[in-house]
């Protein structure tokens, strides 16, 4: 287990941040790690990167125990925290080899590296670039570049997509995707859960500080899933699409919506094609018929409720 925390709990006053916490990573895992703002998320991060330190209970990364062995816990991870530290007469080159050097990494080990883990960010034309001149996605790319540097073999990545645009989001997804291939542990948060879905082995939902959901993606969908939807489309003939399909037996409920008229069958009923047949009898402009795609979106609606501390 390289990451385990057992009945973590941090308080700030009469705020309970993070209520008795029990987590298991494995090695070699991508866990992605949702919440509301406020559940707990950064709270859990921060103590695991040895950064605070817990109320109560228990964090072990690497078999180490956060706060006693904190010293031997630092060489062996990365924290990538959400907004970076920018040194203003640093070009990027100096700034990798000014953390090489905290990690006691010299000569030319450390200009090997240092090109290394450039070229494995896409930042080896930009070495020469003052750090303060990047762009936001550059500058999480740069910061990933820094945890790598002493080779750890956990990741904790705090938000790192937040504010980039769309090129730059892809960039650091595929960034990370290598990290994965690599071998490295990961642990990351995120609200862009689509992209968590394409990158993460298993997730966990946390909210108000309380771990509500961890393992896989097809498990949570799966029990998340609570019958079979149909979405159907028959161009302005929505409301008498809806009368009739209302009045089917197999039929639970009905709604309209964005264009679509929602159709939830009953339990136990996967066979929606009597939907088709009813609407063509009727003479209703049939344009599209699917079933709802349940992803990690709605999963996670589903087991929130948007309650924050």
């Amino acid at each position: 287990m390289i990451v385990q925390t057992i009945n973590l709990t941090k308080r700030y006053g009469k705020l309970v941040a993070l209520n008795g916490l029990h987590l298991n990573i494995e090695e070699g895992e991508c866990f992605g790690y949702i919440g509301p703002n406020g559940a707990g998320k950064t709270t859990t991060i921060r103590i695991l990167a040895t950064l605070l330190q817990p109320t109560w209970g228990e964090a072990k990364v690497c078999g180490y125990t956060v706060g006693y062995e904190s010293r031997l816990i630092r060489p062996l991870m990365g924290y990538v925290p959400d907004f970076f530290g920018a040194y203003e007469d640093m070009v990027v080159q100096e700034y990798l080899e000014f953390f090489a050097a905290a990690y006691n990494i010299h000569g030319d080990q450390r200009r090997r590296i240092v090109g290394d883990v450039l070229e494995l960010t896409d930042l080896s034309y930009k070495r020469d670039a003052l750090v303060d001149s990047l762009s936001r996605g550059m500058k999480q790319r740069l910061s990933v570049a820094r945890v790598l540097l002493h080779d750890p073999k956990v990741l904790f990545l705090d938000e790192p997509a937040s504010g980039l645009d769309p090129r730059a989001r892809i960039e650091m997804r595929e960034l990370l995707k290598e990290l994965r291939r690599m071998g490295k542990t990961i642990i990351i948060s995120s609200h862009i859960l689509p992209e968590l879905a394409e990158l993460c082995t298993t997730v966990g939902i946390i909210e108000r500080g309380e771990l509500l959901y961890k393992g896989s993606i097809e498990e949570i969908v799966r029990r998340t899933r609570t019958g079979t939807t149909v979405e159907v489309r028959v161009g302005n003939r929505q409301q008498d699409a809806a009368t009739l399909l209302q009045s089917l037996e197999p039929v639970a409920g009905v709604s309209v919506n964005d264009g679509f008229v929602r159709v939830e069958l009953k339990q136990q009923m996967h066979d929606f094609s009597f939907l088709a047949q009813a609407l063509l009898a009727a003479k209703l402009p049939l344009q599209e018929l699917r079933e709802e795609h349940v992803n990690l979106e709605t999963a996670f609606m589903r087991f929130t409720k948007g309650i924050v501390q």
